[in-house]
């Protein structure tokens, strides 16, 4: 059987161009309709089901409102935990003032340079300790002050290595002037501030020793402090203190 095609080539193109513009068309078609669908499907999530949820979400909060607004001195237990939350941090923050006896101990030189102590004050925000007394002579506190000066804060640091750092810095000696004890004995007085290391009375530090360059030193107890170190300040040469 013999098959004659009478159509032209051109009029072939033609067909097979409409044919596929035909399904281009219909493929548009068929994803604008199935994104239209989408945007509805989404629309009714956000406005419905999101709407509803947010109600009930509210509605809960309210409740839990409503219930802790009932419960009697909410406040003053809320800030109860808030302060128990704190207390470990102030607890390892916290310094040991009591390692100043130690400080003390090892500072007051022996007689005849002694020293007695009238007040003192640890500042442990500016990190300086003060404190004022008396002396019997100018040499006796030019011995104080290089006493110390000469001292040192020995601790065990990383992996129990013996570590010393410097007691003070910023040491100065003010407000010196003659004055008269309780008895009437002529002494010196004088204020004593320095910036102390902070590994003094950080409770990190362990087995803390104030030690003095000419060898001598203290124990980690202040049991052994003479109170004799302690008095009240002198007076004026005329009466006042």
């Amino acid at each position: 059987m013999i098959e004659i095609n009478l159509i032209p080539d051109v009029k072939q193109e033609l067909i097979r161009a409409r044919m596929v513009r035909s399904a281009v068309i219909s493929g548009a078609i068929i994803a604008i309709i199935a994104a239209a669908g989408l945007v509805v499907v989404l629309s009714i999530y956000i406005f419905g089901v999101q709407t509803v949820r947010g109600a009930v979400a509210d509605a809960s909060i309210k409740s839990s409102s409503d219930k802790l607004a009932s419960i009697d001195d909410l406040s003053k237990i809320l800030t109860i935990q808030n302060q128990l939350t704190k207390m470990s941090a102030l607890n390892n923050d916290k310094k040991i003032d009591s390692r100043v006896f130690e400080l003390l101990q090892a500072i007051i030189p022996p007689s005849p340079n002694e020293v007695k102590v009238s007040s003192l004050l640890v500042d442990a925000t500016a990190g300086t300790v003060t404190f004022e007394g008396q002396t019997p002579s100018y040499p006796s506190l030019e011995a104080f002050k290089k006493t110390i000066g000469a001292a040192n804060v020995r601790f065990k640091g990383v992996d129990d290595k013996q570590t010393d750092v410097v007691l003070a810095t910023n040491l100065s000696i003010s407000n010196v002037s003659y004055g008269e004890d309780a008895s009437g004995t002529k002494v010196l007085r004088f204020t004593v501030s320095f910036t102390y290391a902070p590994e003094l009375f950080s409770p990190g530090t362990v087995d803390p020793t104030i030690v003095l360059i000419n060898g001598g030193n203290v124990t980690d107890s202040y049991l052994g402090i003479p109170k004799s170190i302690f008095t009240d300040r002198a007076a004026d040469a005329g009466g006042s203190q």
